[in-house]
């Protein structure tokens, strides 16, 4: 795996599409918020970039679209999701797309907060073409089937009558509920064990039929593997806070890049770093 401090600094004409997941963005973590804006600057940096995808977890928790569409003005102002916001238009108005993927984290983000910065949320699996090959793109958890109960949880969560249920609670009782569903799970994944909550080969066979590879992320374990003879599955990386100790603290996160020359396209896995 190459390691680089920033996109801009590899062949960025060349860059046409930028992968990335499992953010976890939160007002708590303004580290991650700041090398997200520091990736959405390299991204701007980049003349021949056509999309952005954001493959899931982009935030810690989403609790409805409506806990920022609701804020007045003079709220919005101060808010730490509107740099991101103007950001990310500035992007969208460059001419890049951003498609934007649940993960099991942020299931409730919607369309209408999406529309803010001229974003698209697409639905999982994916199916992308880069070059001549065939990507299936998708957040990952629905790929760790060994993970009997968590699968049981997220068929009910992604359903749109609970979803419907859920959304129609104030506010404060969906903050409530969120933090009950996350310390739920913490403790639940502190007693299983590793592979469980790891992609089963079986799930990862079956979506590479009729697939030249496999991107997804959500495991939080970077790496190129070989799924079968002429098949690769790429797992993307969490955004990670360095040296939190030192003055100018470090964020490192393992990304996708899809790269267009006389060629062809190459896709790899890159290291994504930003002081903050």
């Amino acid at each position: 795996m190459q390691t680089f401090n920033h996109l801009i600094t590899t062949r960025p004409h060349e860059v046409r599409q930028v992968f990335i997941s499992d953010l976890h963005l939160s007002a708590e973590e303004p580290a991650l918020v700041q090398a997200f804006l520091a990736l959405l600057d390299d991204c701007l940096a980049l003349p021949a970039l056509k999309r952005l995808f954001i493959l899931g977890d982009w935030f810690e928790v989403w609790i409805g679209d409506d806990a920022y569409l609701t804020l007045s003005a003079a709220a919005r102002q101060t808010h730490w999701l509107t740099p991101l916001i103007v950001k990310l238009k500035q992007l969208r108005v460059a001419g890049c797309e951003i498609l934007v993927m649940h993960g099991n984290r942020d299931f409730l983000l919607g369309q209408p907060f999406c529309n803010l910065f001229g974003g698209e949320l697409i639905d999982e699996p994916y199916s992308l073409a880069v070059g001549q090959q065939h990507y299936r793109l998708e957040h990952g958890d629905a790929l760790c089937i060994d993970d009997k109960k968590y699968q049981f949880f997220r068929k009910i969560m992604r359903h749109r009558l609970t979803q419907w249920y859920l959304l129609n609670k104030s506010l404060t009782k969906r903050l409530k509920i969120a933090d009950k569903m996350r310390d739920r799970s913490q403790r639940s994944n502190a007693n299983k064990a590793t592979y469980i909550m790891d992609v089963n080969d079986t799930a990862v066979q079956t979506a590479l039929t009729n697939n030249d590879a496999l991107l997804h992320g959500h495991t939080h374990r970077p790496h190129v593997h070989q799924a079968t003879k002429d098949k690769k599955r790429y797992v993307l990386g969490d955004w990670r806070l360095l040296d939190e100790e030192m003055r100018q603290p470090k964020v490192s996160a393992v990304i996708g890049t899809a790269i267009e020359d006389y060629d062809g396209t190459e896709f790899g896995l890159v290291e994504f770093q930003a002081l903050v």
